[in-house]
């Protein structure tokens, strides 16, 4: 009976210690969960998106999706290393883009630096040793190799997007913080000084170092664990002096696009996700076809797609993602960019077009 009790004693505790390592991050509360429970989205204990987004859509069940997944798809990671090139960190001209793979990205508005969704752990799981893997060839950027961020910014907490790993070792050499409303707490919990912090809702605006950021909606959903929505998931609006850019994070379509592009638009550049979709949950990521549909309700001028080239969190062909955008974007008379990870985009200048995905060769043996 004690070796029973002490059993369990001690699965108790270490079940709750699991549950509660850091990378989980924490939940909002007090005058943050204040702020959270005054959105108009908020109801029955989590926020909503404007429309209605089930998890599934009609006719098909998680054994469906389970199926598939056991399934999997041989042609879902790349056959061999993915080709990159060596970034410039340290521009002081012009407002260019940088794309590290999936949705990291780097800003560079002369001196300024914006760093978006940073993820440069090889997993996207709260444990090192499980989870989607990084691609050959994509771990050429590391957090060490930025001296300085002005600007952090997070779009939401999944964990393809806010990498704990990466923020403890960037968050002493970033000047600022901005995020969706709710983020800062798992911020906070790592270390991150509220003062650094800021979050905001959708169509809250602020100006730092003389950009712009606006906060807008996006058909997703946001959580670290078990509980849904209790964060708020964000697209970007950013103004500089000279350009309007819509930095995307994860949405499904739906009509805010086209609201969007009508209130804020039009845009110089989108950067918008193009992966990791499926028939199975249709309402949170884009298909490539409505990528394209999104940039033309954006009003864009330039396509960047992104969110695919890293991981595989989908069962999709690892480049299906880009031969798809790119056959719409032609058809829809779209101009896109196509940059090599690591490769500067100038705006106004210079929009790289290769298509190098066809390049990528198996390993030899």
């Amino acid at each position: 009976m004690y070796i029973f009790f002490a059993i369990l004693f001690i699965s108790v505790v270490l079940i709750y210690r699991l549950l509660n390592i850091s990378a989980f991050g924490s939940l909002p509360k007090d005058a943050r969960m204040e702020r959270i429970a005054q959105l108009p989205m908020y109801k029955d204990g989590a926020i909503r998106n404007l429309v209605h987004t089930p998890d599934i859509p009609e006719g098909v069940t998680y054994w469906d999706v389970m199926k598939a997944m056991i399934k999997g798809n041989p042609r879902k990671k790349p056959p061999g290393m993915l080709p990159f090139v060596q970034p410039e960190l340290h521009s002081v001209a012009g407002t260019k883009v940088t794309w590290f793979g999936h949705s990291s990205y780097l800003l560079q508005i002369d001196e300024l630096k914006i760093l978006v969704d940073p993820v440069f752990s090889r997993s996207t799981s709260p444990f090192s040793m499980v989870g989607n893997k990084s691609y050959d060839g994509t771990d050429f950027i590391h957090a060490e190799d930025f001296d300085k961020i002005d600007i952090l910014l997070i779009t939401h907490d999944h964990y393809d997007h806010m990498d704990m790993h990466s923020v403890l070792k960037l968050k002493d050499k970033t000047g600022h913080m901005v995020t969706s409303l709710g983020v800062g707490a798992h911020l906070e919990r790592w270390g991150v000084s509220p003062e650094k912090i800021t979050e905001l809702a959708w169509d809250e605006q602020a100006d730092i170092l003389g950009l712009r950021f606006t906060a807008a909606p996006a058909r997703h959903f946001s959580g670290r664990k078990f509980k849904r929505g209790q964060t708020l998931w964000s697209s970007f609006i950013l103004e500089t002096p000279l350009y309007k850019l819509f930095l995307g994070g994860d949405s499904g379509y739906e009509s805010h696009f086209k609201t969007i592009g009508d209130q804020y638009g039009p845009f110089d550049l989108a950067i918008l996700e193009c992966g990791q979709y499926n028939e199975y949950w249709p309402y949170i990521h884009m298909f490539p076809e409505q990528v394209v549909k999104a940039a033309k309700d954006l009003k864009a001028e330039w396509l960047l797609p992104v969110h695919w080239a890293k991981f595989s969190l989908a069962l999709h062909d690892w480049d299906e993602p880009i031969l798809r955008v790119l056959k719409s974007a032609e058809a829809n008379q779209q101009k896109m960019t196509t940059p090599q990870l690591g490769e500067t985009i100038v705006l106004g200048a210079y929009y790289p077009d290769s298509k190098w995905w066809l390049n990528v060769a198996p390993a030899k043996q």
